[in-house]
């Protein structure tokens, strides 16, 4: 069956079921490989993309619910919010393997864009999906705050 999505900005014509997970489309029929699989169950944020601007598990979400609808992978990810949380990102250190941190990024920007101040209660609450092997918690909340400061 054909689908017609719209992701990064451009419309996008794939072949799958409708009840396929928008993740296998991107990394295996895309080759947009900076979304990630973690446990397939919308448990670690991982695989976190925007549709229409929210994070949302790209894990499980049907292909078949995104007609009309903007997806935005890491790739697409563009502007002054996700410009400033990459240098904030680099300034702290935050990134040890890496494996999460497409996924922290999308929650991160979406946050930011919404709340451009956020208290570290509002942090934690827009973060918690996203877990971290690695632990850096610490770091992604002082990269996410440290943005927050330099919006004035």
């Amino acid at each position: 069956m054909s689908i017609r999505l719209n992701i990064n900005g451009k419309d996008t014509e794939v072949k799958a079921e409708p009840d396929t997970p928008l993740l296998w489309v991107l990394r295996g029929e895309l080759g947009l490989l900076g979304t990630k699989y973690g446990c397939g169950m919308a448990l670690c944020g991982a695989c976190t993309v925007h549709v229409d601007g929210a994070p949302t598990r790209a894990c499980v979400t049907p292909i078949s619910t995104l007609a009309a609808k903007a997806v935005t992978t890491i790739e697409g990810l563009s502007g002054p919010v996700p410009e400033a949380v990459q240098k904030a990102w680099d300034e702290v250190d935050v990134v040890q393997c890496g494996y999460c941190q497409s996924g922290q990024v999308m929650s991160a920007c979406a946050l930011l864009r919404d709340t451009p101040k956020p208290t570290d209660a509002q942090i934690d609450a827009a973060m918690s999906g996203n877990i971290c092997r690695c632990g850096t918690y610490q770091r992604v909340r002082a990269a996410i705050k440290r943005v927050g400061e330099a919006a004035g």
